[in-house]
């Protein structure tokens, strides 16, 4: 549905976008993460029509985005990080006006009006200024006027940004209602917004994609090796030392003491649990603990863009 080729875009002798291609496939739930500043609002912005690309081209159901600009737009529901909201008028005043600009006539435009403010929880707002609202009802104000004349791709940059904790699990919740039937892109620099909502995963870190894929795809095929964790009594450290350095395919990568005694993480290709035990069972130690800390998107987007750190 959606085809980004060699995006590339300068601003002035500064590269935001190093040629970077995705394919989104209809129906998808997308997040563009990365630190501030990798190149995720710039994507979002050129895909909207809002800046034009140095070079390469994003394409819309075959059409261009810099030569079909108006049909793509029409296709296309856009929330930047800053809702744009007329705050002295009321919700639905300012929904009703949307309604208008998108060209959506009666009596369909109240039925439209009303059940987007049940999808997106701001009925009991309806009457109130837009300048009375919290941060949270705001955003679900400014999804509601993207989603007015329901385009087939939704855009969101950063929705949750500035939130609390039960805003953002709001916004989350209607956003994987809305990816049960659109084409979802947004991007956040937060990794468990990915996690919640994300089918698919597109890790940016200077301009340039450094991992795509699910989350679980993620997990498995990152870089980092199994980590096992165990609780070690009865043994002093240069003893554990010795033991594992002898042991194949083991590597300790931290070794700390522990109020119980020796906190030991070890490193391996593959879940080598079953041999740690038999090999612990040998020895006079005993194992209080043992667990396989499972690669996390937070340890894989660190290790893909810790120069941006």
């Amino acid at each position: 549905m959606i085809s980004i080729e060699n995006l590339v875009k300068d601003y002035g002798e500064t590269r935001a976008l190093n040629s970077i291609s995705i394919k989104i496939p209809r129906g998808q739930v997308i997040g563009l993460l990365g630190p501030n500043g990798a190149g995720k609002s710039t994507t979002l912005r050129i895909l909207t029509g809002y800046i034009k690309p140095t070079s390469g081209q994003i394409k819309v159901k075959g059409l261009d985005v810099t030569e079909h600009s108006t049909e793509v737009k029409k296709m296309i529901g856009y929330l930047p990080e800053s809702a744009p909201l007329y705050t002295e008028m009321l919700v639905w005043d300012y929904l009703n006006y949307i309604a208008d600009l998108r060209g959506i006539k009666k009596p369909y435009k109240t039925e439209r009006i009303k059940e987007l403010a049940g999808l997106c929880g701001i009925s009991e707002v309806m009457h109130r200024p837009v300048r009375s609202l919290s941060k949270g009802y705001k955003q679900r104000v400014g999804l509601a006027q993207a989603l007015m004349d329901d385009p087939e791709i939704l855009v969101l940059d950063e929705p949750t940004s500035g939130l609390d904790p039960n805003q953002i699990a709001e916004i989350r919740s209607i956003i994987r209602e809305i990816g049960k039937e659109k084409t979802v892109i947004f991007s956040t620099h937060i990794l468990s917004e990915a996690e919640a909502v994300c089918s698919r995963v597109v890790i940016i870190n200077k301009g340039s994609i450094a991992a795509d894929g699910s989350t679980e795809m993620l997990r498995t095929g990152g870089k980092t090796e199994q980590r096992i964790q165990l609780l070690l009594k009865g043994g002093s450290e240069d003893k554990i030392r010795k033991l594992f350095r002898a042991a194949e395919g083991l590597e300790i990568l931290e070794l700390a003491d522990n109020k119980d005694g020796l906190l030991v993480i070890i490193g391996s290709e593959n879940d080598k649990r079953e041999d740690i035990y038999r090999m612990i069972k040998q020895t006079d130690l005993i194992m209080l603990e043992m667990n396989l800390q499972r690669q996390t998107l937070e340890n894989i987007f660190r290790e893909l863009t810790r120069e941006a750190v």
